[in-house]
């Protein structure tokens, strides 16, 4: 018999493709927070998978499920990070610039940005080499006080506080570098003191805004 004369129950159904098992990633979240806190503890060359799988209380076969390699997860991990305590919606307006500023100072956002700068420290060194990493950690470390700063140095602007014409993009970014350049060169904490220090003596110098050193803290 031809394949022509065969009877209509004799056709061969396809079968169903067989499906890989689905991963899950509910676990991804815990996995890339504890990945963030090795980071912070030991640097990206004292790093292990091991670590990271214990610390999140997963398995390793879990892990190199999801990244094939520790740079992969590194890269994760730094993008995903939180921006901590940082409100966008509900940032002090307190009516001066200074107010603001010294607003943000919280204990929480402090030991959340000196954490932020020890993953860069832990990952200085493949910056250079990784520029989708360096982009990962500037959004996740730089920006987001950056992005504090460009509202309240807009707001004051617009309040006639200080000029139309400050570089507001050089001053967004003034005060972070200094918070970096002590904690990842000097290895000096930061603290409010500290945190005030630069409002009074170099942000607000620089947009133009004169203050007292015995202004009310």
């Amino acid at each position: 018999m031809t394949q022509l004369d065969s009877p209509p129950d004799a056709v061969a159904v396809p079968e169903s493709p067989k499906l890989g098992r689905r991963r899950d990633h509910t676990r991804d979240p815990e996995i890339l927070e504890a990945a963030v806190d090795v980071l912070a503890e030991h640097g990206f060359e004292g790093m292990t998978i091991d670590m990271v799988a214990a610390r999140a209380k997963a398995g390793k076969a879990t892990i190199y499920r999801r990244w094939p390699s520790k740079a992969d997860l590194v890269i994760d991990a730094v993008a995903c990070m939180k921006a901590g305590e940082i409100d966008f919606d509900h940032l002090p307006d307190t009516g001066t610039l200074r107010g603001d500023l010294v607003a943000m100072i919280r204990p929480r956002s402090i030991e959340d940005g000196e954490r932020k700068l020890r993953v860069m420290a832990g990952i200085f060194g493949m910056i250079s080499a990784s520029p989708e990493l360096a982009e990962a950690a500037h959004a996740a470390i730089i920006e987001p006080r950056a992005t504090v700063n460009r509202t309240f140095l807009r707001r004051a602007i617009e309040r006639g506080e200080i000029r139309a014409d400050c570089d507001v993009e050089l001053l967004a970014v003034l005060t972070p570098a200094m918070v970096a350049y002590r904690v990842l060169i000097q290895k000096r904490p930061v603290d409010p003191e500290y945190l005030i220090s630069l409002i009074d003596g170099v942000l607000l110098p620089a947009a133009g805004v004169g203050v007292s050193r015995a202004s009310a803290r």
